[in-house]
C-alpha cells in the first residue's frame, strides 16, 4: 500500500468522518494545480539524470495550504527538494565545530558580559547578557557543550529551565517586562552568529512581539465565532490526518500542515515548568537532528506573559515550535521574497515527516 503524501491531501480530507472533515475544512484551505513546462531537447539528458524522469518536471503537482485562521500558508512542489544545489562548500561539520573550540563562550565567565540582574547557572548551561541586543532584556544561554548537536533530554531541559527562570528575574528587575520569549538558532544557517551552542531570551514590556501577538488574536477570534478552542482543534485536524506525534502528560505535538519551512514540527503544553513538555521538545529535536539528519534548526518558545496582562490570554498555551534550516554547506537560501512576503515554499512532505519522525 503507497504511503500517504501530501498530494493525496484533498482525497484525505474527503474521506474523513463528516466531524473532522468539516473541523479540517475550517481550519484549513487546500488547493491543487499543475504546472507545465516544455523542454528544449538540448535539456532533456540533464533534466532526466537530476530529476529522474522527463515527465516529473514536464508536470508538476502542487499542493497550496492556507490556515484560514492565522493566515500562515505553504506551498509544497517535491520537486524542488531534487533541484540542483550549486553548494562551493566542502563541510566537514564536525571538524567546523571543533576548529572553533575557545572561544568566548567557552569562557563566559571572561569572554561575555553578564545581566545587570546577574548570571543563571543551570546544571548545564550559563546566562550572559547579548552585546547587540535585541530588545532591553535580551540574554544568551549558553551551553557547557561547545558542540551545539550534542544535546540530550537532560541538557535540553536544563536549557530551557534556565531560559525561564532568566526571564522571572528580568521580571523582578522591572515588572512591566513581562513578555518572554525564548528561541534557539543552531548554526549559521538557523541565524546562528557563534557556532558554540547557545539559546537566547528576550523580554519585552507594553505587548508581545507582533506574531505572538497576532496568533492570540486570532485565536481568541476563532473561540469566539465557532464556541471552541483553536488549539485543541488544531490538534484534532492534524491527528485526524495521520500528522500527530507521540506525546505524554497532556503535551501535543504534530507535524504542521502549513509548516513555515522544511519539517516543521509543533509542540503545545501548560507550561514550560512542565518536565513532559520539555521531554517532547528534547525528543522532537533527536528526532529531526538524528533520525532525519538536520543540522541547522530553530526553535521558537511561544509564551504568556510571566505576569497578568490587561489582555485575554485565556486558553493560550505554551506553543513550541522546531523547524530545519537546510544543510550548513548549501550557499544557497532557504528563505527569499516569497518567504518574506508572501508564503512559504516547502519540499519535505508533512506525512513523509511524521512518519519518520514516528520511528525515530
Amino acid at each position: 500500500m503507497r504511503a500517504t503524501r501530501i498530494t493525496d491531501l484533498q482525497a484525505l480530507i474527503g474521506g474523513l468522518p463528516p466531524g473532522e472533515r468539516a473541523l479540517t475544512e475550517r481550519i484549513f484551505d487546500v488547493g491543487v494545480t499543475t504546472g507545465r513546462l516544455e523542454l528544449p531537447e538540448g535539456m532533456r539528458p540533464w533534466v532526466e539524470k537530476s530529476f529522474g524522469s522527463l515527465g516529473a518536471v514536464r508536470e508538476q503537482r502542487i499542493v497550496r495550504v492556507t490556515n484560514r485562521v492565522t493566515l500562515e500558508g505553504t506551498l509544497f512542489n517535491e520537486l524542488r527538494a531534487s533541484r540542483p544545489m550549486q553548494t562551493g562548500v566542502d563541510l566537514d561539520l564536525g571538524r567546523e565545530i571543533e576548529a572553533t573550540k575557545g572561544d568566548p563562550f567557552c569562557r563566559p565567565l571572561e569572554g561575555t558580559p553578564s545581566d545587570v540582574f546577574g548570571r543563571i547557572r543551570g546544571e548545564h548551561s550559563l546566562t550572559a547578557s547579548n552585546i547587540a541586543k535585541y530588545d532591553g532584556f535580551h540574554g544568551v544561554i549558553i551551553f557547557d557543550d561547545h558542540d551545539p548537536l550534542a544535546f540530550s533530554p537532560e541538557k535540553v531541559s536544563d536549557y530551557i529551565s534556565v531560559g525561564l527562570e532568566w526571564g522571572k528575574t528580568a521580571l523582578e528587575a522591572d515588572g512591566e517586562a513581562k513578555y518572554f520569549f525564548l528561541m534557539w538558532n543552531c548554526l549559521w544557517r538557523a541565524g546562528g552568529s557563534i557556532i558554540h551552542g547557545h539559546a537566547q531570551a528576550t523580554a519585552t514590556r507594553g505587548m508581545h512581539y507582533p506574531k505572538v501577538e497576532h496568533l492570540r488574536r486570532a485565536a481568541l477570534h476563532y473561540a469566539a465565532e465557532h464556541g471552541s478552542d483553536y488549539f485543541d482543534d488544531l490538534y484534532r485536524v492534524h491527528d485526524a490526518l495521520g500528522l500527530s506525534i507521540p506525546a505524554s502528560g497532556g503535551v501535543q505535538a504534530f507535524v504542521n500542515l502549513a509548516p513555515t519551512k522544511e519539517k516543521e514540527i509543533v509542540i503545545l503544553g501548560r507550561s514550560l515548568e512542565d518536565e513532559p513538555l520539555r521531554l517532547a521538545v528534547a525528543r522532537s529535536l533527536e528526532g529531526l537532528t538524528q533520525g532525519l539528519g538536520v543540522r541547522s534548526f530553530n526553535a521558537a518558545f511561544y509564551v504568556p506573559p510571566l505576569a497578568p496582562a490587561e489582555e485575554d490570554w485565556s486558553g493560550f498555551p505554551v506553543v513550541v515550535r522546531l523547524v530545519d534550516r537546510g544543510d550548513p554547506a548549501s550557499r544557497t537560501s532557504d528563505m527569499g521574497a516569497m518567504e518574506l512576503y508572501a508564503a512559504s515554499v516547502v519540499a519535505s512532505d508533512p506525512f513523509a515527516v511524521a512518519r519518520a519522525l514516528r520511528d525515530a
